[in-house]
C-alpha cells in the first residue's frame, strides 16, 4: 500500500461515551465484518468488557475504504486504563474525540484530549448520540470550541448506534488525519505498543512501523532489552489475524515471535532488524509504576500454586502487573499485587476466579509509603504490616494525587466540601459553560475506597474524576491494628493520618461486628494505636437453643438450613478459635 493511502487513528472518550459502539459501525460500514457476523462491542473480546459495558484493553483492527488503509486502535475510557490510551496515541496521526452528547465534556475526555495534544495529533471532534431525546448539540458543540478553539463546522454530530453521519466521518478521517511520515532511512525500526502471550504460539506483540520493514522470517532484535528473535508470522488484525508477507513504513500489524516470555518484549520497545540494527530506539513510554496494592491469597493454601500460576499467565498480557511473594499468619502463602487503580484491580480478581477457577481471599486496598528512617536510610513499604518499629522511624511519606473534577456549576460547594472531608485541597476552580472544573490535590490512601461513589452520590451521578500521581509528601501518620478475640489480625493493619484514627477505628470495628458471625463464646473486636487501645465492639455468644430448625414442617427445610450453613462455610478463614469471612479483609472498602 502507498504510504500516503494510509491513515492511522485512535478513538478517545471519557467512559460510556460509545467508543466500541462506533468501532463497531465503522467495522460494519467498510465491510470489515459481515453483517450477519456482527455483534455488539465486537473489539471487546473478554466476557467482562462486553459484561461491564467497558473497553480494559486496546484493540486494533484494519480496514480498508475508498482504496485507503485504515488503521484503528480503539481504547479504554476509565482513568485506571489511561495508560493503554497513552501508548496508542504514539502509533497513530489522528485521534477522533467522541463526545456523548447527553452528557457533555467529562473528566477524562479533558485528560484524553491533552494526552492527544502532547502526542501532536490532529483532533477530529465527534458528538456521539444525536438519536436520543437528551442530546443537546448546541450546549456541547460550544464546549467542544472553548476546549479545542476549532470551528463549529469542524464537529461531526452522528450516531454509533443507528450509523448517522458515519460515512461522513470516514470521508473526513481521510481527508484531514495525516499521512504518515515517509523518511528515507536504510535502518528498520517499529514500536511495540501492546503485546500479549499467547500459549500456543508465544508472545505476539502489536506493532507501528516508523522506518523500514519486516518481512515474514526476519531476525529481530529488541533494542531495549537486546532479545533476539524470529518473526515467525506478521500481519494485520481484521479483527482476526490475516498473514502477509511483510509490514511496511506506516502500518500498524502484528509479529509472532519466537520469544518465551513479554519481559523479553517490553511495551514501548523498539523492533530493529537483527543484521542492520537501527541506532537510534524510537521515544518509547515511560514506564508504568501501580500505586494500588492488595494481598490476594487463596482459600486454601493447597491451590496456592494455582494461584502463582494464573498470575505469572495474567501478568504476560497485562504490562501494568506487578506482584511479590507475601505471607500472613492468618491467610498463609499469597501475593502483594500492584494494580493502577481499583477497577484495574477488580477487573484482575474477576479474570483469576473466572479464567482459573479460583476461590480467593484479597485484603484491603493500600498505596505504597516512602519510610525515612534516623539513620537516614529510605524503605518502600506497600502495606502496613511491612512498616518498621515506630522508634526507628523519623517520618513517613505519602502519595498524593492532582486531580480534576468536572461538575455542573450547582454542586461545587457540595464538591469541595468532599474533597476537604479527604483531606485535600482545593487550588482552582475555571468554568465551561455551565460545567466547573474543579483541580485539586488530595492524599491517594483517602481516595482508594469509596471517593468516587461518593462522588458520584452528591453530584447525581453528573460527576466526573480524573487524576496522575504527584510524588510523596510527610504527612502525621500511623499504623492502626485491630484485635480479634485479643489476637493482633496483621491482614487489618492500615497506615492512616493521626487526625482520622479515631474516626476510622470505630467505623472499621463496628463494620466488623457486623460482618464477623457469632460464636459460641463473646468475641472482643478492638482497635489499637501502638499499645493504646481506642475503640472496642463486643460479639455476643450464640444462645443455647440447640434444637433451633430441628422441628416443624417438612424434612426439606432441615436440609435448607443445612446447605445454608455449608456454604456459608466455604467462604470463612480459621483465625485461632474463630471463622472469619473473606469480607473481613476488605472492611475498609465497605467502611461507609
Amino acid at each position: 500500500m502507498n504510504i500516503e493511502r494510509i491513515r492511522n487513528f485512535c478513538i478517545i472518550a471519557h467512559i460510556d461515551h460509545g467508543k466500541s459502539t462506533l468501532a463497531d459501525r465503522l467495522l460494519e460500514l467498510t465491510g470489515t465484518i459481515d453483517k450477519r457476523e456482527m455483534k455488539n462491542q465486537v473489539l471487546d473480546k473478554m466476557d467482562l468488557e462486553r459484561e461491564k459495558g467497558i473497553t480494559i484493553k486496546l484493540a486494533p483492527v484494519h480496514m480498508e475504504y475508498k482504496g485507503y488503509e485504515l488503521n484503528l486502535i480503539d481504547t479504554p475510557g476509565h482513568v485506571d486504563f489511561s495508560y493503554e490510551v497513552s501508548r496508542s496515541l504514539e502509533a497513530c496521526e489522528g485521534a477522533i474525540l467522541v463526545v456523548d452528547s447527553t452528557q457533555g465534556i467529562q473528566a477524562q475526555t479533558l485528560a484524553n484530549v491533552y494526552l492527544a495534544l502532547a502526542a501532536d495529533l490532529k483532533i477530529l471532534p465527534v458528538l456521539n448520540k444525536i438519536d436520543l431525546p437528551a442530546s443537546d448539540i448546541q450546549k456541547c458543540s460550544d464546549q467542544i470550541i472553548n476546549l479545542l478553539g476549532c470551528q463549529k463546522e469542524d464537529i461531526l454530530a452522528i450516531s454509533a448506534k443507528t450509523g448517522q453521519g458515519i460515512e461522513e466521518l470516514l470521508n473526513k478521517i481521510i481527508e484531514i488525519v495525516p499521512a504518515p511520515k515517509n523518511e528515507a532511512s536504510n535502518h528498520t525500526r517499529a514500536l511495540v505498543f501492546d503485546s500479549y502471550y499467547d500459549e500456543y504460539r508465544g508472545v505476539i506483540l502489536y506493532v507501528r512501523i516508523f522506518d523500514g520493514q519486516i518481512n515474514k522470517g526476519s531476525n529481530v532484535l529488541m533494542m531495549s532489552t537486546k532479545a533476539k528473535g524470529i518473526a515467525l508470522e506478521v500481519g494485520y488484525l481484521s479483527p482476526g489475524m490475516v498473514p502477509k508477507d511483510k509490514l511496511a513504513n506506516g502500518e500498524i500489524g502484528y509479529i509472532v515471535t519466537n520469544l518465551k516470555s513479554t519481559s523479553e518484549a517490553k511495551v514501548g520497545d523498539t523492533i530493529t532488524l537483527e543484521n542492520l540494527p537501527a541506532n537510534v530506539a524510537l521515544a518509547g513510554y515511560k514506564d508504568i509504576n501501580p500505586f494500588v496494592y492488595a494481598g490476594f491469597y487463596p482459600s486454601s493454601n493447597e491451590h496456592f500454586q494455582d494461584l502463582k500460576e494464573a498470575i505469572e499467565k495474567l501478568s504476560l498480557s497485562d504490562s501494568a502487573l506487578r506482584y511479590n511473594l507475601e505471607n500472613s499468619p492468618v491467610l498463609g502463602h499469597g501475593f502483594r499485587i500492584g494494580f493502577l487503580g481499583l477497577l484495574h484491580m477488580d477487573i484482575i480478581k474477576e479474570r483469576l476466579e473466572r479464567e482459573y477457577n479460583l476461590e480467593l481471599v484479597v485484603t484491603n486496598p493500600s498505596t505504597d509509603y516512602l519510610i525515612i528512617l534516623n539513620n537516614g536510610d529510605e524503605k518502600d513499604i506497600k502495606s502496613a504490616f511491612e512498616l518498621p518499629e515506630a522508634a526507628t522511624i523519623k517520618e513517613i511519606k505519602e502519595p498524593w494525587i492532582k486531580g480534576e473534577i468536572i461538575v455542573p456549576s450547582q454542586y461545587v460547594g457540595d464538591v469541595i466540601g468532599l474533597i476537604i472531608k479527604k483531606r485535600g485541597l482545593q487550588k482552582n476552580i475555571s468554568y465551561i459553560d455551565s460545567r466547573a472544573i474543579i483541580d485539586f490535590s488530595a492524599p491517594l490512601a483517602n481516595l482508594l475506597t469509596d471517593f468516587y461513589d461518593q462522588l458520584k452520590n452528591i453530584t447525581s451521578g453528573f460527576g466526573s474524576f480524573n487524576y496522575e500521581l504527584d510524588g510523596y509528601r510527610v504527612e502525621d501518620l500511623i499504623k492502626l491494628d485491630f484485635f480479634i478475640a485479643s489476637e493482633i489480625v496483621d491482614a487489618l493493619s492500615v497506615i492512616v493520618h493521626r487526625s482520622e484514627s479515631q474516626r476510622i477505628a470505630n467505623e472499621t470495628v463496628s463494620k466488623l461486628k457486623d460482618i464477623i458471625p457469632r460464636q459460641n463464646f463473646k468475641i472482643a473486636l478492638q482497635a489499637a494505636i501502638g499499645g493504646k487501645f481506642i475503640a472496642r465492639e463486643d460479639i455476643s455468644a450464640y444462645r443455647k437453643d440447640v434444637t433451633s430448625g430441628l422441628y416443624g414442617g417438612d424434612v426439606s427445610r432441615k436440609k435448607k438450613v443445612l446447605a445454608k450453613q455449608k456454604k456459608g462455610k466455604e467462604r470463612l478463614k480459621r483465625f485461632g478459635k474463630i471463622d472469619l469471612p473473606s469480607e473481613t479483609f476488605t472492611v475498609m472498602i465497605k467502611r461507609d
